[in-house]
């Protein structure tokens, strides 16, 4: 019996230890269910907590009040892969905040208040293979390159947004692509729509259905009822870029004309003054 309970007592002893520990570097209001796992959901957060574990692999953040995330955070915790940051209070990304991170797998911010992803929000966080900006309700606008550099995106989820229009690019420079969340968003089906259009038709396979709504009456369709035809008026529609070219090439052959007639005129009067001159020598000559 007594080797028996020598093993128990030792057992014991190093489960003691083990939870002793996962609660030592485990943060107060917090759960710790594994040594790399962090779970802090619905505490009531206004902030991220202090002392969460340098190691730490998952961080679930959801369900708080959390306003801001410190640029520096990913430079800490660079063994993390795993974000969860649903359902906070975040208005914005500070730029550079994310691109930090060579290991980020998985990162949600949908259920917050982001009202725009510009360019460099992310940097090139090539491990990045699913990203959820769902549900975020004011969020109206995404940079063309907001995306770029993400060559390990599988799942792009953008449902339920603001978002009346999308650069193609913003999908375009996403090779890994496999399924991207474009419903429930205002899209408009005008000559800015035309563009996405033709991508969303060209890559059907990836998302479900959508709708847009005609500018005319504001009528919601669904894409699979419009055609490449729908959006002809569209071809002859002149962007600012052409105007500009236009009137560039405009004012272009306007100096060129002026100075050519300048030249020709030069050119008959210096004639005329030499005819002029050869004629009253002639004269002379002849007297």
């Amino acid at each position: 019996m007594l080797p028996c309970v020598c093993w128990l007592q030792l057992i014991l002893i190093l489960l003691s230890s083990v939870l002793w520990t996962r609660g030592e570097n485990c943060p107060a209001t917090c759960l710790c269910p594994d040594p790399h796992t962090v779970d802090c959901s619905g505490r009531g957060l206004t902030s991220l907590p202090d002392e969460i574990p340098l190691d730490v692999r998952r961080l679930l953040l959801a369900d708080n009040w959390i306003n801001r995330i410190p640029s520096d955070f990913l430079v800490l915790y660079s063994d993390l892969v795993y974000l969860d940051l649903r359902n906070n209070s975040l208005s914005h990304i500070e730029q550079g905040t994310l691109s930090t991170s060579s290991r980020l797998v998985f990162l949600d911010l949908g259920s917050n208040n982001l009202t725009e992803i510009p360019k460099g929000t992310f940097g090139e966080s090539r491990s990045l293979i699913k990203l959820r900006l769902g549900n975020n309700p004011y969020l109206s606008k995404v940079s063309e390159d907001a995306f770029l550099g993400l060559t390990s995106l599988r799942e792009l989820e953008l449902e339920r947004n603001a978002l009346s229009t999308l650069k193609v690019g913003a999908l375009s420079q996403l090779p890994s692509l496999r399924v991207v969340r474009l419903e429930g968003n205002p899209w408009v089906c005008n000559c800015n729509f035309a563009n996405l259009f033709a991508w969303l038709t060209e890559n059907s396979n990836k998302l479900p259905n959508l709708e847009c709504s005609l500018p005319m009456d504001g009528r919601r369709v669904s894409l699979t009822q419009l055609s490449k035809d729908s959006f002809r008026e569209c071809q002859a529609t002149l962007t600012l870029t052409d105007l500009l070219i236009i009137i560039f090439s405009g004012i272009s052959v306007s100096v060129v004309a002026i100075m050519t007639s300048f030249f020709l005129a030069s050119t008959v009067h210096c004639f005329q003054r030499w005819s002029k001159g050869t004629k009253g020598d002639e004269e002379e000559s002849e007297e």
